[in-house]
């Protein structure tokens, strides 16, 4: 149920076998979650964390104006709410981009955890770091990047953080976001969402064709991007 999960933690450390019991008993029952819901609404107060076991989340705030900007983008063995263990309420939606099904994990349950195994607290504490950098590497985007720069670089985080779980093959991988809400994670318009892709098009570089992205030209890509996955953290060593 949580394999891929694990693939995500063993891609930057070792797991044992009792510290994989230990994450399994975490869960206290899965819940499926339509496309296109608020699952988490901010402020609401928490006693629970959620892990992704299938589909595509993401963290979004809006402005009055009903503008959206989305913060994150959350796949297949993510924890999508797990500062919330320590925050108890979240300034930010969680919402669905696809059907999701999700393990439901009990506050208390993380901090029997945390009590026992020191070298999952500190691995987990190195999870959110990670959200974290993610996070800043969409600010750096948002800020300075161009239009064709910032969308090629979600384009190469998306394929690395997939290839870890192993749902990106060949370059290939599906994408269930819209145009709307690819330009809202790029702070762009649907209309320039689409010229860009057509850009990335035109270069030879990238397609998306019935959700589903190809990579045509990795380098080329992460040329456009000015690429640095070091910020993924992706190297395994002992936390």
């Amino acid at each position: 149920m949580i394999e891929k999960h694990l693939l995500k933690l063993r891609a930057r450390d070792d797991v044992g076998d009792e510290e994989e019991k230990a994450i399994r008993g975490l869960v206290s029952h899965t819940v499926d979650i339509p496309a296109d819901e608020i699952f988490i609404r901010a402020g609401r107060e928490l006693s629970e964390s959620t892990l992704l076991l299938d589909g595509w989340m993401a963290r979004a705030k809006d402005l009055q104006s009903g503008q959206r900007q989305l913060a994150e983008l959350h796949v297949s063995g993510d924890f999508v709410d797990l500062h919330g263990f320590t925050l108890k309420r979240l300034d930010h939606d969680i919402l669905t981009l696809s059907k999701c099904r999700v393990a439901v994990v009990p506050h208390h349950r993380l901090k029997e955890l945390t009590g026992r195994f020191p070298q999952l607290t500190r691995l987990y504490w190195f999870m959110t770091n990670i959200d974290a950098a993610i996070q800043r590497e969409w600010t750096l985007s948002l800020g300075r990047r161009t239009a064709i720069s910032r969308m090629a670089q979600l384009f190469c985080e998306l394929r690395l953080r997939l290839q870890v779980i192993g749902l990106a093959h060949n370059n290939s991988y599906d994408f269930p976001l819209t145009q709307v809400e690819l330009g809202e994670c790029l702070g762009l318009t649907a209309v320039h969402v689409n010229r860009t892709l057509q850009q990335l098009r035109r270069k030879g570089v990238l397609e998306l064709q019935q959700r589903r992205v190809t990579i045509l030209d990795v380098d080329a890509l992460e040329r456009i991007a000015e690429f640095d996955n070091r910020y993924l953290y992706l190297e395994r060593r002992r936390h």
